[in-house]
């Protein structure tokens, strides 16, 4: 059965790549009938927050994709321990008594002209009786896994995405499984928490590749099942660097575009394009038709780029996303999404419901994210709305304000107020009044909006009310 894992550390907000990973994992888990696990990795505790962890669960929650199982590292060290142990007992590992360094995870070279460091000959070579001597009297020591060297073993796997991989095993350093605190490393606690919960499939990052050789190693000498393995091509700037955090902030944040407004489906449409394709040159895709389309075979090998600039954080391809989805979202939840959005604008919405979707449907043909209704669309929820200039423009043509100000008049008197109704009023004041229609027209959406675009004139007039557009319309 196919069981995948999504594992962040807590050592920041959600991070876009990280939010990619989890969504291809969750795709392929659902595509194959299979298990999405999320394992925090929260065992850093100096770099670990609560507000980074609260950070990551309300970006994985708004993405509005769900996971059958979790699990946090920190309640599994003793796992951890155990296995790191099993392996020394079984002849894998030895304990390294050289004084730490900078690190105890990975050493680094003692004598540059001899090449990269790879072990201590000292430390592995150690007899049994010497090693146990020495931690009796409580000497610190790193364990550290022997790698077998000198036999001409060849690590080797078929990544799903970059295809064979092998590495001499003399290439690979005798990595740390146990901190000299007694804490496991990264590699260990992975490994055993992988193991542990039959992980069959590991999808992460291409800046994991090279640790593979030396994961493939642990599973090996736990006698545990070795998963798949695939590794995705990273997400870069325009520039070509990597995106980071403390380089690029708010720019590599998933809250960044919740907070711009973006609908999570099409949130992750955009993430999924980024490295991935269907091959058949769709771009605007459903969960439903994403979870159909998506293979690792899709994935490609070369780094993604995430456009954006100094002065805008939103990638423009993003941007267009969400218009599209915009346009054909289900208007009954688009309206519950709009609801929000408007409040913290300290906006209300139309009452009654039936009015409120079907104004929210006639005015979004033209936005591009929730937060435009709120902005663009003010004159809709609020008498207080910015009149941009070619909107003025409109209102100083030669007899407009007068002629508005007659149609209010006329509008306030109508029997019934209707779209139609309306539009034979106007009509019928223009050629009265001997000019064109047009001028009536973009006059009103001018005084009625503050604008000179829109959805159609009349429709205008119904999601505004009489009342509202009488006295609009009085005010020119």
């Amino acid at each position: 059965m196919v069981r995948v894992r999504f594992a962040p550390s807590p050592t920041g907000y959600l991070h876009i790549g990280s939010a990619r990973t989890f969504i291809f994992n969750w795709l392929y888990a659902r595509r194959n009938g299979g298990t999405m696990i999320l394992r925090i990795d929260d065992t850093d505790v100096e770099r670990n927050t609560e507000a980074s962890l609260n950070s990551i669960y309300d970006g994985l929650r708004w993405l509005e994709m769900d996971w059958n199982e979790e699990y946090k590292q920190s309640d599994r060290i003793e796992l951890h321990k155990k296995a790191a142990w099993a392996i020394f007992e079984a002849g894998h590992a030895y304990r390294d008594f050289t004084p730490a360094t900078n690190t105890d995870d990975e050493a680094t070279s003692a004598s540059s002209t001899r090449g990269p460091w790879l072990c201590n000959p000292g430390m592995r070579e150690l007899t049994a009786e010497e090693s146990e001597r020495r931690a009796a009297a409580g000497e610190p020591f790193v364990l550290r896994f022997r790698v077998p060297r000198g036999a001409g073993r060849t690590i080797t796997f078929a990544d799903g995405v970059y295809g064979e991989q092998s590495k001499s095993a003399d290439d690979v350093e005798d990595f740390a499984l146990l901190r000299s605190n007694g804490m496991p490393t990264y590699h260990m606690a992975s490994c055993a928490d992988d193991a542990d919960i039959r992980i069959s499939t590991i999808i992460r990052g291409q800046d994991h590749l090279s640790n593979t050789f030396k994961h493939i190693l642990i599973f090996e000498a736990l006698k545990a099942e070795i998963p798949q393995f695939a590794h995705l091509p990273l997400l870069v700037a325009p520039d070509g660097a990597k995106l980071s955090k403390r380089k690029h902030g708010p720019v590599v944040s998933v809250t960044t575009y919740r907070d711009a407004g973006f609908l999570p489906h099409s949130y992750v449409n955009f993430l999924c394009l980024l490295g991935w394709s269907p091959k058949d040159n769709r771009e605007q895709m459903s969960r439903q038709e994403l979870m159909e389309s998506f293979s690792l075979a899709g994935v490609n090998r070369s780094n993604a780029v995430v456009n954006f600039s100094e002065e805008d954080p939103i990638d423009p391809k993003a941007i267009w996303l969400n218009s599209q989805h915009l346009r054909v979202w289900p208007v009954e939840d688009l309206a519950a999404r709009v609801r929000p959005v408007l409040a913290s604008a300290g906006l209300a919405a139309l009452e009654p419901e039936s009015h409120f979707q079907w104004v929210v449907d006639t005015i979004r043909s033209r936005f591009f994210t929730l937060n435009d209704f709120a902005t663009k669309g003010r004159a809709y929820f609020a008498d207080d709305f910015p009149m941009q200039p070619e909107a003025v423009a409109k209102l100083d043509a030669a007899q407009a304000r007068e002629l508005l100000r007659e149609l209010a008049v006329r509008i306030e008197a109508l029997p019934e107020f209707s779209e139609a109704s309306v539009e034979a009023a106007l009509r019928a004041l223009a050629e009265e009044k001997g000019v064109k229609a047009g001028l009536l027209i973009n006059g009103s959406r001018a005084a009625l909006t503050g604008q000179t675009v829109g959805p159609s004139a009349f429709a205008v007039f119904a999601a505004l009310g009489r009342e509202r557009v009488v006295k609009r319309l009085s005010a020119v």
